[in-house]
């Protein structure tokens, strides 16, 4: 074993330690803790209540870090005390390798240098997941994970499930997290990116042993089902909050309406066909007859269609009120040419709502072609009056910028 470990230095310059959860991993833990300890001598390991010869190997190793209970609680409970500990002893960063031999210290250096270009950064060690023995089920479960991860947060990577991490303790505060199995590690992971962490990647080196070498404490069925379950219930929390409270601090900072304002409506690489498509299209969304989804349809559609989603969204507003009654109005008034007779009571205008809705429930029929019609129409004209004006006024802008 070295005694002068090779980085110990540059642990101790950022207040970082490894820290190594363990549970019955007596046959390849003492050389993961051998390889560990030829970098730095800031080594913490949990012993999560193991019952094999755990306890006589680390014995065996003074300079490292000891957390030790029982009986066994699972790996979220082990990192999570790790974590708390590593706190106490005044760390700021963990990196987390597993006890099981998959992992090279020699990556150390890597995760290590990473702090150096974000010192806010969770970084995850990515692994190349075509390496030799990989169990298939560890590929499959890996598409999985990141596939649920850009629906939880809208960020895309190649390896979410990789134990080999750097944490930014300092930048994670006092989260009170709540798995405390493997399903920890999507969680952590999660809530630190809606918490507004930046989640990187490096590339990291894994050995897998073959299958009948293999010791796995992950129970497949049961395990499954607590992911599926976390999944379930941050995917919901992301729908009815984290979107929502996105979306509400983007427009609440006056910078990002001049971005918005510049990059999306103004977007100076965008012919004027295709603005004037993209607010033709909003007018039309706006009067189409399906309340309630107009803005979700036409902003599905403005990304199918790569129309400019700011000013789709813009003229979609066309319907809303003040402007609501009057688009009924006008809507009923052009049912009226297939229909062939006149309404029952057209004007509207001061009624209570209620009465609105009975004069819009005698006469559907009529409001439904006329407003098919309508948004026709309406956006139609929309595109020609927009590309008219935007084919003047870019002109004369582009002729003031040239002189």
């Amino acid at each position: 074993m070295s005694v002068s470990p090779t980085h110990n230095e540059l642990f101790e310059q950022h207040r970082v330690a490894v820290l190594i959860p363990t549970y019955n991993n007596a046959t390849t833990l003492a050389a993961v803790l051998e390889d560990a300890l030829t970098y730095t001598h800031h080594v913490i390991v949990v012993n999560d209540g193991a019952t094999d010869d755990t306890s006589e190997i680390l014995a065996a190793n003074p300079l490292i870090q000891l957390v030790s209970y029982s009986p066994n609680r699972g790996k979220g409970i082990a990192l999570r005390r790790g974590f708390s500990y590593a706190k106490e002893q005044g760390y700021d960063y963990v990196i987390t390798m597993d006890a099981d031999g998959q992992h090279f210290a020699s990556d150390l250096p890597i995760l290590l240098h990473k702090i150096q270009e974000d010192p806010n950064a969770l970084v995850i060690g990515a692994r190349n997941l075509q390496q030799e023995n990989m169990p298939g089920k560890n590929t499959f479960a890996n598409k999985f994970s990141n596939f649920w991860f850009y629906v939880e947060t809208g960020l895309k990577g190649p390896d979410t499930q990789s134990g080999y991490r750097l944490y930014p303790l300092h930048r994670m505060g006092n989260t009170r997290y709540w798995c405390t199995k493997y399903e920890f590690e999507i969680e952590v992971l999660v809530r630190s990116a809606w918490k507004g962490i930046k989640i990187d990647w490096a590339p990291v080196q894994v050995y897998y042993p073959p299958a009948e070498e293999r010791i796995s404490h992950f129970r497949p069925f049961r395990d499954f089902s607590r992911i599926s379950v976390l999944n379930t219930v941050l995917v919901f929390i992301t729908l009815i909050y984290i979107k929502p409270r996105d979306v509400i601090r983007y427009l609440s900072k006056w910078d990002n309406w001049k971005k918005m304002w510049r990059d999306e409506v103004l977007n100076p690489t965008e012919s004027n066909a295709m603005k004037a498509a993209a607010i033709g299209f909003g007018v039309f969304m706006g009067i189409i007859p399906i309340w309630g989804f107009q803005l979700l349809v036409a902003i599905l559609l403005s990304i199918k269609f790569k129309l400019n989603k700011a000013l789709v969204v813009l003229a979609a507003h066309i319907s809303t009120p003040p402007l609501t009654i009057g688009v009924l109005y006008a809507s009923f008034v052009t049912g009226e040419l297939f229909m062939g007779q006149h309404s029952r009571d057209l004007i509207f205008m001061g009624q209570t709502l209620d009465a609105v809705k009975q004069t819009i429930k005698a006469n559907f029929l009529q409001y439904v072609l006329g407003a098919c019609t309508l948004a026709v129409a309406a956006g139609i004209t929309a595109w020609l009056v927009s590309f008219a004006l935007l084919s003047v006024f870019r002109k004369k802008k582009q002729l003031q910028n040239a002189q």
